[in-house]
């Protein structure tokens, strides 16, 4: 993506990009191979992220929300929850306020599965944060935020501009 440049800076922009690439390429790997071992295709397990990305926000993700996440039609993500949900991934739920509104929450043996699964990634993850000061990962915190709001930017021009319906990333909304 990037050329790598004569300059301090533009070498450490290309290492930066480059390592970015590689992450993402070995995160998709450890993504498939859980999605292989449990029988989920990649739509099943970009689901399940969003699940638990809502519910780590503390606001779970609603059926509309997933589809609007996942650029699927209504139909596409009632298929998706129905199968997620009896290979006990997923769990619905409705809305304690709002009756009418059904939440997707992950199910106990989703969350054991994930659990045994990516815990020894988390524990490495720990390892590694833990020869930061809070500093540098306050730093790195911002860098990588800001990357996610560009990448799902661009991702929401190519979806534009292939003529897919204007839709983008969970965010609070009534269904």
């Amino acid at each position: 993506m990037y050329r790598r440049r004569d300059d301090p800076r533009g070498r450490m922009i290309a290492d930066i990009t480059n390592d970015l690439r590689r992450y993402s390429v070995d995160a998709q790997h450890i993504g498939h191979a859980f999605a292989g071992l449990h029988g989920l295709n990649a739509t099943d397990l970009h689901a399940l992220i969003a699940v638990m990305d809502a519910e780590l926000l503390g606001d779970p993700i609603t059926p509309g929300r997933l589809g609007e996440a996942l650029n699927l039609s209504s139909g596409s993500v009632t298929a998706l929850i129905d199968r997620l949900e009896r290979g006990g991934h997923i769990r619905r739920d409705r809305d304690t306020a709002d009756r009418r509104k059904v939440l997707l929450h992950y199910a106990d043996r989703g969350a054991t599965l994930a659990r045994s699964f990516f815990g020894p990634l988390g524990r490495r993850t720990d390892e590694v944060m833990a020869r930061f000061s809070d500093d540098e990962l306050a730093v790195v915190h911002r860098f990588l935020a800001e990357m996610v709001v560009s990448m799902r930017e661009h991702r929401d021009a190519v979806r534009a501009a292939r003529g897919e319906p204007g839709r983008g990333t969970p965010e609070p909304a009534a269904d």
